[in-house]
């Protein structure tokens, strides 16, 4: 942990004049980040033509089918192995951030959805463990590993691993990510997937520690060790 000691304290006019400093440099930022947001929104897009199946609380459907007749499906590759016992810590981290906000995204047209590898029987478990009440499906045949999240032993094995647009050395079967859809009728396009640090924007709690002055309080090496499900935390 940083630490405080040697911070510079300063009067309020001087916090000011700082804090105005790093108000022009936030706008700025802002500015970028629209610019980078309309770049995103006129990529090209692919049609998915393979026929993708998922099962969940309403049985099984196809990657059309879990639009609900929106236009738009922004959907999280969330890690749960079909032989784990309980899903990725870090995902659950980000589930405790969107869960309750599928209901904004509806009036905007879009549906929002979670697919794992694990069987339904145990999503569902798990949901009425956390209290989460997002779509959660388990996705069958190549879905994940269509889409970059889950990988073979085979693959790992060989180290030609793709994840996150290059080749990187994972050793886990299921990785994290999100992906964009678009459906026009019965036809549906992918339009944009990110993985990794590429998440972190959609990390409320993560979001609020950076504008505090500790801030993450983690380790570069392994930054995050500290987490653990919510309600696993020793008390304290």
């Amino acid at each position: 942990m940083e630490s405080t000691a040697s911070h510079p304290v300063v009067d309020r006019n001087a916090w000011l004049a700082a804090r105005a400093d790093l108000l022009a440099q936030e706008k700025a930022f802002t500015v970028a980040r629209d610019a980078l947001s309309a770049k995103r929104r006129a990529m090209p897009w692919v049609r998915v033509d393979k026929p993708y199946r998922f099962v969940g609380a309403k049985g099984a459907t196809t990657l059309a089918g879990l639009f609900e007749d929106r236009r738009q499906l922004a959907l999280w590759h969330f890690m749960f192995a079909p032989d784990w016992e309980s899903p990725c810590k870090s995902c659950s981290f980000w589930a405790d951030g969107y869960d309750g906000v599928a209901e904004h995204l509806a009036h905007r047209d879009t549906t929002l959805v979670a697919t794992s590898r694990a069987p339904y029987e145990k999503l569902a478990r798990t949901a009425q463990r956390m209290g989460w009440t997002f779509p959660w499906v388990s996705c069958e045949d190549d879905f994940a590993q269509d889409f970059g999240v889950a990988f073979s032993p085979e693959t790992i094995a060989s180290g030609e691993v793709e994840y996150n647009y290059r080749k990187a050395p994972i050793r886990m079967s299921d990785l994290p990510g999100f992906s964009a859809f678009l459906r026009e009728g019965e036809v549906v396009y992918h339009t944009y997937s990110t993985y990794a640090r590429g998440l972190d924007m959609m990390n409320v709690a993560y979001q609020m520690l950076d504008l505090t002055a500790l801030g993450r309080q983690e380790s570069e090496s392994n930054p995050m060790s500290w987490l653990r499900r919510r309600g696993e935390y020793e008390a304290g």
